[in-house]
């Protein structure tokens, strides 16, 4: 049978992880537990900074940034997939489909430029040091943010205000537990021509620029601590940047992934296995990643949870 057109709002199935109900209630706790632990992590991170006075400095004014974004990436999927599962309704509405996929390109975008932010943080430091307040200063810091929300609230947009016009058969079922674009494109029954230049335009611009901004910074950073006459002095210094390359490499590696596994591969299983890497994954590893190997942040987790009312 020939697949009806719409003409009015069609109805999205997310399909989700596996169909098999004896499996249900597995993935039900495993992507519970990830969750959990991805909002009390970062929560934690969060709390941590803000609590001690030590930690009011333009790095960990990004990082908590992240933390928060990491906290609202998450939950723009994880909760309607423990919901779909917990109910067996994996019915979505129009609407929701739409905001859930330009909230989930909002807070991947903020990622992104939180990331290339705090690299730049990292070059002035390494860099610069002798004038790392001036250049670092409060009132930077605060447009720094301010732009980083911008661009990634205006920059989603275009993908998700270019999705409106597509047309879609009367039940689209997404072989996805959210409802990413490039599944959505799969399933239209218009023409994405125009929403594919868009999509390649968008991830194209808000990818290069960024990774090229933190690939310079880094350059920078490592010809700077090269000079470094002493082994301590250089270990020193790249300690500082440890943490921060950790996540950019867990980031843009599982980025590459989705995008490698949708473009490579047409086995569903791939695309959405890479895509739990990426939403549920990393998220939950940064805050592991910062406080494992960030001394002045475990110092302040130790201080907040085994003790609380003494002074920083």
């Amino acid at each position: 049978m020939e697949p009806e057109n719409h003409t009015g709002i069609p109805e999205f199935y997310l399909l989700g992880l596996s169909e098999n109900p004896e499996i249900q209630s597995a993935l039900f706790g495993l992507f519970l537990s990830l969750y959990l632990v991805t909002i009390f992590g970062n929560l934690l991170i969060i709390l941590a900074i803000v609590s001690d006075p030590k930690l009011h400095t333009p790095m960990y004014l990004f990082l908590s940034n992240l933390s928060f974004s990491d906290i609202c990436f998450t939950s723009t999927t994880v909760p309607k997939m423990l919901l779909n599962i917990q109910t067996q309704r994996k019915r979505i509405t129009y609407v929701g489909c739409i905001a859930q996929m330009y909230f989930f390109t909002v807070f991947g975008l903020l990622d992104n430029l939180l990331l290339t932010v705090m690299a730049y943080d990292r070059f002035v430091a390494i860099c610069h040091p002798l004038h790392y307040t001036v250049l670092m200063s409060p009132k930077l810091c605060f447009y720094l943010l301010l732009l980083a929300w911008l661009i990634s609230i205006l920059g989603a947009l275009p993908e998700s205000l270019t999705a409106l016009r597509l047309s879609f058969c009367a039940v689209v079922e997404i072989p996805h537990y959210f409802c990413e674009l490039p599944e959505l494109l799969k399933l239209a029954c218009s023409n994405t021509f125009i929403n594919n230049v868009v999509l390649y335009i968008v991830t194209g611009i808000m990818g290069f620029f960024p990774l090229a901004g933190i690939i310079f910074s880094y350059s920078q950073i490592v010809t700077s601590v090269l000079q470094i006459s002493t082994a301590g002095g250089k270990y020193k210094a790249f300690s500082t940047c440890g943490s921060h390359l950790s996540v950019v490499s867990l980031f843009y590696g599982t980025c590459l992934g989705v995008y490698l596994s949708s473009t490579w591969t047409q086995a569903s299983w791939a695309g959405v296995l890479a895509s739990i890497l990426y939403t549920v994954v990393t998220p939950m590893m940064n805050p592991f990643i910062y406080s494992l190997r960030n001394r002045d942040m475990k110092r302040a987790l130790n201080t907040l949870l085994c003790n609380p009312s003494s002074p920083s």
